[in-house]
């Protein structure tokens, strides 16, 4: 019998967000068990509602979207896209310089299928969303890995960047805020990234499906604003600010210099014709989205859920003997690191499972975002704290459990 095997292009693929540890977790649900899943950012399941007017916005529009739309998306949701970003000072974006896809993670495949030739390189950050690495990957690329420094809150060193630049590099990555550490970086590092894009005729790829996401005075700086002289993408949606990730509703702007991005960008309009169309009726919800004032930083300001519940988890995570953690500016996550004297942990991944097995709570290991060590983990700050309470208390006592005194 002959075996039907997988593309050779999976070869170094991996997703571990969805990946074994969530396979031993559903498992372990069709056994009865339940389990606390913090390994995902997922809103909805935690009670972060939709704002009315965009589940409103999407119904109304139910009987004029039956057909398939425009293959870039429906003209008034890309004005609308277009209109959001004069507004925050970038230049001359129309709406052909806007693309809507099925959430920010079809838009990311589209445009490194596009971009990339086999060899090419991409400068990914070190964590990052596991995303990135695997599509330049599946992509037939490399993805080179800058590292962000914890002790420096977990900031990139641009001279460290710029020394991993080859002749074979193609785009630098950008997550700010960044998943999983929630770092949010200055205007200046945001100009460096930018300045350095452009010395090197790099395309700068902005992933900023957080930036209304922020806690304590931070503030999100925008790459678009900074970049004239290369191609910048920036990459935002509906998911995590508006609560709607199941609607799949995300863009990817253009601008910069598209003067020397022809070939490349007839290449993603290609792409995107092959697909047909992003769903249509969440295109919809998008101007809507963008026309109403965001109730998105009551729930970050201070006495609102997001905040309480990632200042109530990192004070329980940082009680625990042998754990710290920086304190995150923005998204949905904290980042926790294990002391490696205290926790001798070999296969993060491992460690994850048994750690499911013992509490019935589903995390992340850091290995799974792309970090070289296997002392880090990633919890999702979304359920009430009192769930959260009860969540990170398990995990303290299995801990105890393991760790060396």
């Amino acid at each position: 019998m002959r075996l039907i095997t997988q593309s050779s292009k999976l070869a170094g693929v991996r997703y571990d967000v969805r990946g074994p540890i969530l396979q031993e977790a559903e498992r372990l649900e069709r056994a009865g068990e339940r389990i606390l899943k913090l390994n995902i950012g997922n809103p909805a399941p935690f009670g972060f509602d939709a704002p009315p007017e965009i589940v409103e916005a999407l119904r109304r529009a139910l009987p004029e979207a039956q057909g398939y739309s425009d293959s870039r998306g429906v003209l008034p949701a890309r004005e609308a896209v277009a209109e959001h970003y004069r507004g925050l000072g970038v230049p001359g974006i129309g709406p052909d310089d806007v693309y809507l896809g099925n959430g920010v993670s079809e838009l990311i495949s589209l445009v490194l299928q596009a971009l990339v030739s086999p060899g090419d390189e991409i400068l990914v950050p070190a964590p990052d969303y596991p995303l990135w690495t695997a599509q330049v990957t599946l992509s037939g690329g490399r993805a080179v890995h800058y590292p962000c420094v914890e002790s420096n809150g977990w900031m990139p060193d641009l001279d460290a960047i710029e020394a991993l630049v080859t002749p074979r590099t193609t785009g630098i990555v950008l997550i700010n805020p960044n998943n999983p550490t929630g770092a949010v970086y200055s205007a200046e590092l945001v100009r460096g990234f930018a300045a350095l894009a452009e010395r090197h005729g790099l395309v700068l790829m902005a992933d900023e499906i957080y930036d209304r996401i922020l806690y304590g005075g931070a503030v999100h700086e925008h790459a678009a604003r900074h970049v004239s002289g290369t191609l910048c993408l920036t990459f935002s949606g509906l998911s995590k600010a508006q609560r709607v990730a199941g609607y799949r509703s995300g863009w990817v702007v253009a601008s910069g210099d598209r003067g020397c991005a022809i070939d490349f960008l007839e290449g993603l309009t290609l792409l995107a014709n092959m697909r047909m169309c992003a769903n249509v009726p969440a295109q919809y919800a998008i101007p809507v989205t963008l026309s109403i004032e965001s109730s998105i930083s009551a729930l970050c300001a201070p006495g609102g859920r997001l905040r309480e519940q990632r200042d109530a988890a990192h004070a329980l995570l940082t009680g625990i003997p042998g754990i710290s953690c920086e304190l995150p500016g923005g998204a949905m996550y904290l980042f926790p690191r294990l002391d490696p004297e205290r926790y001798p942990i070999d296969d993060d991944q491992q460690f994850v499972i048994e750690l499911l097995r013992a509490t019935r709570v589903l995390v992340t290991n850091g290995r799974g975002f792309n970090l070289p060590t296997s002392d880090h983990l990633r919890f999702v700050t979304l359920p009430e704290a009192p769930v959260l309470a009860e969540a990170i208390g398990r995990i303290a006592e299995y801990l105890e459990t393991v760790r060396i005194p």
